[in-house]
C-alpha cells in the first residue's frame, strides 16, 4: 500500500505577495551596482510573520558579491538568531529581466526553508511561484547533531 501523498504548501495569498514585491521593488533602489548595473531586491517573509529585505552589494572582486536573497536572510539571522524558518522569499529587480535565485541562493534559502518555503521571481511569464523542493530539489544537507 502506498503512502497518501501530503499536498503541496500552499502559496501565499496575492495581496501577500504584492506587498512583498513592493518591498523588494524598493529595496532594490538601494543595490550598490556599478559594474553590471543590475539592481535586485528580495524580501523575506519569515515563518512568524516577520519581514526582512536585502540587496545585491557588488564588489570589484567579483566573488565577493552578495546577492539580495542571502542579504535579506544574512540581516534577519544577524538581527533574530538562526533559529529563522523562511516562508517566502520575494525576488525581483529593476531592469525588467528575469532573476530567479542563484545556486548559492538557492542552497542559503534550503539551509533556512522547509517544503513550505516559496519563491516568487520574475521569469519571461511574468512572477512565478515555485515551492522551494521544485526549486533545489536535491539540496546539500548535513545534520547538525
Amino acid at each position: 500500500m502506498t503512502e497518501p501523498q501530503t499536498p503541496p504548501p500552499a502559496p501565499l495569498p496575492p495581496q501577500q505577495i504584492a506587498s512583498l514585491l513592493a518591498t523588494a521593488e524598493a529595496v532594490a533602489a538601494n543595490a550598490y551596482t556599478p559594474y553590471s548595473h543590475f539592481r535586485v531586491g528580495s524580501a523575506i517573509l519569515l515563518a512568524d510573520g516577520n519581514i526582512y529585505t536585502g540587496c545585491n552589494v557588488e564588489n570589484a572582486s567579483y566573488g565577493l558579491t552578495n546577492c539580495a536573497e542571502r542579504t535579506a536572510i544574512f540581516k534577519a539571522i544577524s538581527e533574530r538568531g538562526p533559529g529563522i524558518v523562511l516562508r517566502a522569499v520575494v525576488v525581483t529587480n529593476l531592469n525588467n529581466a528575469v532573476s530567479m535565485p542563484c545556486g548559492a541562493c538557492r542552497q542559503v534559502i534550503a539551509e533556512f526553508g522547509d517544503a513550505d518555503t516559496w519563491i516568487y521571481f520574475p521569469d519571461a511569464d511574468g512572477l512565478r511561484a515555485v515551492p522551494l523542493p521544485e526549486l533545489l530539489p536535491f539540496a546539500f544537507q548535513l545534520r547538525h547533531d
